[in-house]
């Protein structure tokens, strides 16, 4: 099975602006990853060619880097997972900056199975998250924000353990602000 998954968010700033954002990934001051939500993104080096890293239980390489343009990313984890992600950005013929999240995959055993049931929903809430984290960054605020669907927070909190799932005797469970949106 192929996977072509692409987000995209076009935003009227320089196309500068937008790359030093990528530049920013895994660094201590990352501004694009939705470090908050999410796993953050983490490399045995600085991002540059040949890091190792990954985010949560999903593994990669740094494949190429292009300062304030591109980088790309080859997946080493999860098992079956045969492709590629990359961050890109492009001038629009309006003007205007695109950011692109593209992930490329040739799925083999389990994955055919586990892509579609766990890892596209969480990849692309990750994803939209991390794009409305790049246009308020970019822009000071974000025209229509993601929303997490039932069976994203579900699968977070089947994922975290969060025992707001689990029923208890005479008890509220705590809500939490980073669990449910």
């Amino acid at each position: 099975m192929r996977v072509w998954n692409r987000h995209s968010r076009i935003v009227d700033v320089a196309q500068e602006r937008v790359g030093a954002l990528i530049d920013t990934l895994s660094t201590d001051d990352d501004r694009l990853w939705p470090i908050g939500a999410w796993p953050p993104m983490r490399f045995d080096r600085p991002l540059g060619v040949g890091a190792d890293g990954g985010h949560g239980p999903v593994r990669y390489r740094v494949e190429s880097y292009e300062a304030g343009k591109s980088v790309r990313f080859r997946f080493t984890a999860p098992r079956g997972f045969d492709g590629f992600h990359e961050f890109t950005m492009r001038v629009t013929e309006t003007g205007e900056t695109e950011l692109v999240h593209l992930m490329v995959l040739r799925l083999r055993h389990p994955a055919w199975l586990t892509y579609p049931l766990l890892w596209r929903p969480m990849h692309d809430a990750l994803l939209e998250d991390c794009l409305d984290r790049a246009e308020r960054e970019l822009t000071g605020t974000v025209r229509t924000p993601a929303r997490w669907s039932p069976y994203v927070r579900l699968l977070r909190n089947l994922i975290s353990g969060n025992k707001f799932l689990r029923l208890r005797k005479n008890k509220v469970p705590p809500m939490s602000t980073t669990a449910i949106r």
